[in-house]
Order: structure tokens, then C-alpha cells, then sequence
């Protein structure tokens, strides 16, 4: 079969040269050596220039690309830093005084709740982002303990309009469960089924994620990709979405691979994800906060694939290349999906095989004619394309970077 690397329906870079008016904000110029005659580029929210709308909202910096891991405790964040997280995201019962005091003398930001006192901490640089209400899509807990129905899309933004009108310095972020790839699922109560609401849940935040916990569920681990692409038709692929990836043992029964970890992590990428989240709680048969680096070998799988995505985050701030590049597998059953990007005078070709099986992709790049050498980044190993074709073997859910000077 073949694919084609077309990301998406929204935001079109319809130039390339001195940058594009759009929505009120200018992207930043492609740079002429990041560029190759014929290039169509994809759908984008605009990258780094995206947030320098907020004065004190994320860095509009190509060196920096979110990994932040969900709800933990300041008292974690040497222990989290450590592996790469550039971002707590949720502070219990916060934020309060102490805990910010320890996430910048640690240099750590924080994406948090407007909750205790939070309006005292409007001008706390340590702040980057404020939190709307976690799963607005699910049924909602009632304070005797049965559920009511989701928030409806228009509640939502009445408290975005608020909550922007009393801090205009950040953006609001906003994550959605598991109704946003498994349609019927239950836990929406009456709004089971209703995936017309998240079209508008998308207007009430900046900033987008979602969590499905598919290897917890015993789901399809390319439904994250499936997710990632639901939220950016949703939101007319205008904002970034923020991918929550599972890398705990959560209920006990079910530890991540380190595999597993990183595939979760490249088919979100490769799909259009604009950062990356860890659950790494385990609830069951008790809570553990810090259980993905208590595992053997948990600090070093965050390590490396955060490693790697900081390295590469100068290339994955850049436009995707929509006509740069088709690809064939070898097992018509296992689809190889594709993001091309260019940056520093090379293509950066980062591609994923969707299914759990192993097989051999033939990608054909247009406009790198010749002979010339694919380094398969982080894997110490190189190949060669003729014509700009080459091949590679995937294992199942395997993931693979490649960087192809011009």
C-alpha cells in the first residue's frame, strides 16, 4: 500500500519567504536552506511563533518542545528533570507558595490549576500555562459521589473567556479522556457518543491533549495516533495538542515496554503531536506517583527518548512537508506512516509502522536525486538512497529518524 504524508485540513503555509499573516500572528521565515523547489507544506498551528502571543506562556524558542509529566509532587523534580521533563503539568491542591518556590529554584515551569489563591500567582514567571478543567468530556463527579453529564462546550468557554480575561499573559490548556477516540465509551455518561462536542471543547483552550491509556485498556496502541488526529481535524489543526503517554504499571497487571513507551510517543509525533506527557502514576494496589522511573528500566527509556526528542526539536518546530515523500510496505497489513521535515540544510524523515508486525518500508523522497547517504539518527547505523529511494526493516511499532543532507 501506499501513503502519502499530508498532515491534516486547517492552517495552510501557502508561502514560504518573509512569513505568513494568519490568525492575527506572523509565522516565522523558512529559512531558504530549509527549503526545496516544489515544497507543499502541511497544515501547521505555526510552531514556536504560535506562543509568543503570551508574554508568559511557553517559550516561542525552536529549542524547545513540551515533555511534561502529569500531577507529581515538587519534592520529584530533580528525579524528573533528570530523564528530560521540561514541564510539571497539574500541582495537587495547588498552586501554592511552597510548591512554586521549589519548582523554580529548580528551574522546572508548571502548567496548573487556577485554584488556591491562584491569582496571587498572575505575575509568577514559574507559571506557563493555566489548566481548565481535566476530562470536561467525561461524566463529572458529583460531591456524593454519583456522576452527572459532561460539561457542556459552552460552560467550558464562559470559564475560558474568564479565566483569559483575568490572566491574558498565558494560555488555558485543556485535556480530553477517551472519548476522543473510542466514541462509545461509557464513561461520557449522557454525552456518550456525542464527538460533535469536542469542535467546540477546541475553542475553550490554547493548548490541547488527551488521554487514553490504551496499553491499560488493552486498546490498539495506535490509537494515540488515531486521537492525535481526531483533535486536530476538531480544532482545524490551528493549536498544538499535547499527547498524554502511559509509561506506569497504572492498575498493577500491565507494565509499558520501553518499546511500547517510545512507540506511543513517535505515532503521536509522527501524527502531529506538538509535545509529549507521562502518566506515571500507579494506583493499584497502591499510588505510586513516581512508578514509570521506579521501574528498572524506566529511567533510562525516558532518558533516551527524551534525549532525542530535545535534540531534534530545532527540526520538529519547523513546517511539515506535505509532498516530500511517499512510502510502501511490505506487509500490505502494516501501514508505515510519515512526517517529513527540513531544517539545517537536511530533510529529517520520521516514520512509525502502525500495527504490531514487523516490515520492510520503501520510502521515495522527491527532490534528492543522486546517490546519497540516510543516517538513521540515534541508531548508529547508516543507509543509502539511490534516486531518493531507500528501504529499512520496522519491527512492530517501531520507530525510526532519518536525516538526509541536501
Amino acid at each position: 500500500m501506499t501513503k502519502i504524508a499530508v498532515l491534516g485540513i486547517g492552517l495552510l503555509l501557502a508561502g514560504c519567504d518573509a512569513g505568513v499573516q494568519t490568525l492575527g500572528w506572523e509565522l516565522d521565515p523558512i529559512p531558504t536552506a530549509d527549503r526545496l523547489p516544489g515544497d507543499a507544506y502541511g497544515r501547521w498551528f505555526g510552531g514556536p511563533a504560535y506562543y509568543r502571543r503570551w508574554s508568559l506562556g511557553p517559550p516561542a524558542s525552536a529549542a524547545f518542545f513540551p515533555v511534561g509529566v502529569w500531577m507529581q509532587s515538587p519534592a520529584n523534580v530533580d528525579r524528573f528533570r533528570a530523564v528530560g521533563i521540561n514541564q510539571f503539568v497539574g500541582l495537587w491542591q495547588g498552586p501554592t507558595d511552597d510548591q512554586l518556590a521549589a519548582l523554580a529554584a529548580a528551574g522546572m515551569p508548571t502548567v496548573c490549576d487556577p485554584q488556591v489563591d491562584w491569582r496571587s500567582h498572575l505575575a509568577d514567571t514559574t507559571v506557563q500555562s493555566w489548566l481548565q478543567p481535566d476530562g470536561p468530556d467525561n461524566a463529572q463527579l458529583n460531591p456524593d459521589g454519583s456522576y452527572g453529564p459532561c460539561i457542556a462546550p459552552d460552560d467550558l468557554r464562559a470559564r475560558y473567556e474568564a479565566l483569559v480575561t483575568t490572566d491574558p499573559r498565558r494560555p488555558a490548556t485543556v485535556s480530553f479522556g477517551r472519548g476522543v477516540i473510542d466514541y462509545n465509551w461509557v464513561g461520557r455518561g449522557d454525552c456518550t457518543g456525542r464527538i460533535d462536542m469536542y469542535a467546540d471543547y477546541a475553542r475553550a483552550a490554547d493548548v490541547l491533549g488527551f488521554w487514553v491509556y490504551t496499553i491499560d485498556n488493552h486498546d490498539p496502541l495506535e490509537w494515540i495516533a488515531a486521537a492525535t488526529d481526531n483533535l486536530g481535524l476538531w480544532s482545524a489543526y490551528a493549536k498544538p495538542i499535547i499527547a498524554v503517554v502511559q509509561a506506569s504499571n497504572i492498575h498493577g497487571d500491565v507494565r509499558p515496554t520501553p518499546a511500547q513507551i517510545a512507540a506511543q510517543v513517535w505515532m503521536a509525533i509522527v501524527h502531529g503531536a506538538a509535545g509529549i506527557e507521562y502518566y506515571c502514576h500507579q494506583i493499584d494496589p497502591a499510588v505510586n506517583e513516581t512508578d514509570c522511573l521506579d521501574a528498572a528500566d524506566g529511567p533510562a527509556t525516558l532518558t533516551r527518548i527524551d534525549a532525542q526528542i530535545a535534540a531534534l526539536a530545532p527540526v520538529l518546530n519547523t513546517p511539515p512537508i506535505a509532498n516530500g515523500v511517499t512510502v510502501t510496505s511490505s506487509a500490505a497489513d502494516v501501514p508505515v506512516d510519515v512526517l517529513l521535515k527540513r531544517q539545517g540544510g537536511a530533510t529529517y524523515l520520521f516514520a512509525v509502522a502502525m500495527r504490531g508486525a514487523p516490515t520492510t518500508a520503501t520510502f521515495t523522497l522527491r527532490g534528492l536525486p543522486g546517490s546519497r547517504a540516510v543516517n538513521v539518527v540515534g541508531e548508529n547505523r547508516a543507509l543509502a538512497a539511490t534516486g531518493g529511494v531507500f528501504s529499512d526493516d520496522f519491527a512492530g511499532y517501531d520507530a525510526h529518524v532519518y536525516r538526509i543532507a541536501h
